[in-house]
């Protein structure tokens, strides 16, 4: 493979081949130390040329390509398999140096943005510039938006914005044999045939490689409101979401529900964190609105509807945020869940999605399930009620007990996404299956679509060397 890497080489350049295990290993292992696997080097091409050069030269010598952005993917999507899977190897595609903005169109509400932009790096171009580019994640400081379209990113406002396959208008598009489609279409209305971006997106590298992206900007927010809102149940926090959404229309943002349970683990790990709340109150809600009229009074709004909620004993108790800081610091008790629990241990995480009409009792029977299978389960439970969305996680509180929990994690996840799946739902909302996930689709994707997948598969990677074994 020496004359192989050479060819990288000369594409690149050599300082942007990575061989060495020590250069190497971050690249090689997911954010969160589930997988690790082996490549042949790490390449960072610095264009959309480059990539094709380099990608074209994999599929010559019959070498796969594992395309990686930020690296902060929670299924494995961009960890390499190594040699037992992949005898000829890998190459990982590190597309973090292809971090251009190429054009900001404030008259059409787009920004065309290189797949290796950070997500942060994004907003604030939009922002500079007036507008607002709505995509939010915990992980915005590092997720790139290669990997944000890879999976089909949701975050937290997707409520009122969409996720990624909604905010996106073009693609470009390096192909399996590395050819280069320019999709980067700044269009609303294009009915000119199959709208080929939405191959790619959620694709998780397993198509091709995304390289640049054309984005949708809206108005910037110019008035918020924050709340941190206490609920006795999840049915009581629909409830809740369906009077505001009524009383404020689309000035819903974002709409979370933390259970106990996931706001101890953040208030115990997270340095400077505090209950917002007196009395350890079993679920509560993060609200945000948003309006672009400057003198539209959403705290007022916002008061008024939560003081009735209140006097109807419908809500326990709540807080509007007074002040940015103290927003931020309500965002940031939900947003390190899920670091909070990375260092409190593993445990076995979900990322399901339902119905919101189901959300009450998806949560209701699987933690009764749950309990009654395996007693003395800590169920973790938060994520973005306003879209369906939970992330569901479980461990045992010891230590000791916990490493035989994580054993059982078939059984785990039969109970929770047998039950999505009952219920109308997924069992990936907005983190992919990658490799950890890629088997257990077969039980709840029909014959129908796996057989399309399978050739859509087969139509534009016929080698199968773009990040094999995942997703299929």
């Amino acid at each position: 493979m020496g004359d192989f890497k050479e060819r990288l080489a000369a594409i690149v350049g050599r300082s942007q081949l990575l061989s060495a295990a020590a250069d190497m290993a971050p690249f090689l292992g997911d954010w969160r130390g589930r997988y690790r696997g082996e490549a042949l080097c790490v390449v960072r091409p610095g264009s959309t040329d480059e990539v094709a050069r380099v990608v074209a030269c994999c599929a010559g010598a019959g070498v796969a390509v594992v395309p990686q952005g930020g690296n902060t993917g929670l299924v494995g999507g961009a960890t390499p398999l190594g040699p037992a899977a992949c005898p000829r190897g890998e190459v990982v595609l590190s597309l973090a140096r292809l971090s251009r903005i190429r054009a900001l169109d404030q008259d059409n509400n787009t920004i065309t943005v290189e797949a290796g932009c950070i997500l942060q790096q994004v907003q604030e171009a939009a922002a500079a510039a007036g507008r607002l580019f709505p995509l939010s994640l915990a992980a915005e400081g590092s997720a790139t938006i290669g990997g944000n379209l890879s999976t089909n990113a949701g975050g937290v406002q997707v409520l009122r914005y969409g996720n990624m396959r909604e905010l996106t208008l073009g693609l470009e598009v390096v192909l399996a044999d590395g050819r280069i489609w320019n999709g980067l279409r700044a269009l609303r209305k294009d009915n000119t045939g199959y709208d080929l971006k939405h191959l790619f997106i959620g694709a998780e590298g397993t198509l091709g490689v995304i390289t640049c992206a054309v984005l949708k900007l809206f108005p910037r927010p110019r008035v918020s409101a924050t709340a941190w809102v206490a609920l006795r149940d999840p049915a009581a926090a629909v409830a809740l979401l369906g009077r505001l959404t009524d009383h404020c229309g689309e000035r819903v943002s974002a709409f979370e529900i933390i259970g106990r349970k996931a706001l101890d683990l953040a208030l115990k790990h997270i340095p400077g964190s505090r209950d917002p709340l007196a009395g350890a109150h079993a679920w509560q809600v993060l609200v945000e609105l948003t309006d672009t009229l400057a003198g539209f009074d959403l705290d007022a709004a916002l008061e008024t509807l939560l003081a009735a909620e209140i006097e109807a004993g419908r809500v326990e108790d709540a807080v509007i945020a007074q002040s940015e800081a103290q927003a931020a610091a309500l965002w940031q008790l939900r947003e390190n869940i899920s670091e909070a629990q990375k260092i409190e241990g593993v445990s076995i995480k979900h990322d399901i999605s339902v119905p919101v009409s189901r959300i009450s009792e998806f949560i209701a029977r699987a933690d009764e399930a749950l309990e009654r299978r395996f007693p003395g389960v800590r169920i973790v439970c938060f994520g973005h009620i306003g879209d369906g969305n939970l992330h569901y996680n479980l461990s045992k509180p010891e230590a000791q007990d916990n490493a035989g929990f994580i054993e059982q994690t078939g059984a785990v996840n039969l109970i929770v996404h047998d039950l999505a799946d009952e219920l109308s739902g997924s069992i990936s909302a907005e983190h992919g299956l990658g490799q950890l996930k890629r088997a257990e689709i077969l039980r709840y994707k029909s014959a129908v679509e796996m057989d399309l997948m399978r050739a859509i598969k087969l139509a534009l990677d016929p080698a199968g060397l773009m990040n094999p074994g995942k997703v299929l």
